[in-house]
């Protein structure tokens, strides 16, 4: 019987399954390591109001926005260009994104960022001056779509110390029917794979003052590793703030985050983003502005936002294994825990104070830092430079494969497995790279069975 009861409880994602090695979210942590894991709301953390709007935003999350008007205004908004038509079509489960595998297949959950080179007038990208900041695909009746990228893969071969020959590989951009001519001859751009969406409230709640102490405890330490953290604007704030999410650290909040997706991927305006993405030259776009925008309230954004602040964190797995005991012990001792960081600490949060006082185990450190030429998008965003990333959390990559069904990694997703991530890193992580490499291979099998236990 007692079993039963645990297995009924594991099911419903209850947190007091966890031990607290493995409470990766502290209480907002869930036990499933079902295909519905990344998708796990703490529901235990909200009032019957609160339960009812959180409802309400994971609706929105999942439903499939239409192009205006529609006879169902709730659901209107999509275009004038869009990439895709909901949130989980880029993010299915909640989870992570993957490039095209083959030249030509789509890009159904990865986007490409444009740029020109300087700043905006609150220091963020300037955008490419015929397509914006993004390249979208689509567009709505009368509206031609942007343009397509396809990638083609470069295969790379690198040799180990001890010999182990690992196959690597690297994205080659082109860009297709290009519906306003050829990007500007000084044009940026950037492949990204869209990211988890769980534990971002916890992140949020990590006090700016502690991801300051982090980057200069990095610089005391003299090992070669200074993480930045990137500074961006605020809308909501009308300042600069220390940015969290994104590839690069380029949004400071999870309001902001949700706000910037709904514009860039789908057309959506919102109270923060209250205008459409449409460069002068797009006459066809332009001409669909006399939409009412935004075409958002504030209270919808603020349902997707709770909905996002009580997401579960899957809980760590197989804890006490040996070899991941031993895969934990190296992973901190060649240096990875200096950026992947085991531990931070959530402070007082007012926008939902039961994220406040968390020990959670995200394993980053929030910051961006210099990862070498290799993974260089040379595209600055912020503060942050061409070769800079921000550290991604590992909480949960473990479970990637069974709700998404692949286990590629980096922001273009040109890593296949934990081990092809591990060896682009470069820049500041070398030292620690070069050290993982000269282990043996059984130890380091240790460390990729401690990555799969996140």
């Amino acid at each position: 019987m007692n079993k039963l009861i645990s297995l009924l409880l594991a099911t419903l994602g209850g947190t007091q399954l966890c031990h607290a090695a493995e409470k990766a979210g502290g209480d907002f942590t869930t036990s499933r390591t079902d295909r519905a894991a990344y998708e796990e709301i703490v529901w235990d953390k909200l009032d019957k109001i609160q339960q009812r709007a959180a409802s309400a935003g994971r609706g929105f999350v999942r439903q499939t926005w239409v192009i205006s008007p529609s006879l169902t205004p709730d659901v209107a908004g999509l275009g004038p260009t869009y990439n895709r038509p909901s949130c989980i079509s880029c993010h299915p489960h909640n989870g992570r994104g993957r490039p095209p595998e083959i030249y030509g297949e789509p890009m159904r959950s990865m986007l490409v960022r444009l740029s020109i080179p300087g700043q905006d007038s609150v220091g963020g990208p300037r955008h490419e001056p015929h397509y914006g900041d993004q390249l979208n695909e689509f567009g709505a009746p009368g509206v031609p779509g942007e343009g397509e990228a396809r990638i083609e893969w470069v295969n790379l071969s690198k040799t180990l110390p001890d010999g182990e020959k690992v196959n690597l590989r690297q994205p080659k951009v082109t860009f297709h029917n290009l519906a306003y001519g050829p990007l500007d001859g000084t044009a940026l751009y950037s492949l990204r794979v869209a990211s988890v969406m769980y534990g971002l409230g916890l992140l949020e709640a990590v006090p700016e003052a502690d991801i300051l102490a982090i980057a200069d405890e990095q610089r005391r330490e003299g090992r070669g590793v200074a993480g930045t953290a990137n500074r961006v604007w605020d809308v909501t704030k009308q300042r600069t703030a220390p940015g969290r999410f994104g590839w690069k650290a380029n949004q400071p909040t999870v309001r902001q985050q949700i706000a910037s997706a709904l514009l860039g991927d789908m057309g959506i305006t919102t109270p923060l983003f209250p205008h459409p993405n449409c460069p002068a030259v797009q006459t066809a776009c332009l001409a669909q502005k006399e939409d009412s925008h935004p075409e958002l309230t504030s209270e919808t954004l603020d349902k997707m936002t709770l909905y996002h602040y009580v997401l579960a964190v899957p809980a760590r797995r197989n804890v006490e294994a040996s070899d991941v005991k031993n895969g934990e012990r190296l992973f901190s001792e060649i240096g990875c825990a200096s950026c992947h960081r085991t531990s931070l600490k959530t402070g007082d949060f007012p926008a939902f104070p039961a994220l406040a006082g968390q020990l959670i185990h995200p394993y980053t450190d929030l910051l961006v830092h210099d990862m070498g030429e290799g993974l260089a998008d040379g595209r600055p965003d912020g503060v942050a430079n061409g070769r800079q990333w921000r550290t991604p959390p590992l909480w949960g990559m473990g479970l990637l494969e069974k709700i998404n069904e692949h286990t590629t990694l980096l922001h273009d997703g040109r890593a296949r497995n934990p081990l092809e991530a591990i060896l682009w890193h470069d820049g500041e992580a070398q030292d620690a790279r070069i050290r993982f490499e000269n282990l043996s291979k059984s130890e380091r099998e240790s460390v990729i069975h401690f990555l799969n236990s996140l």
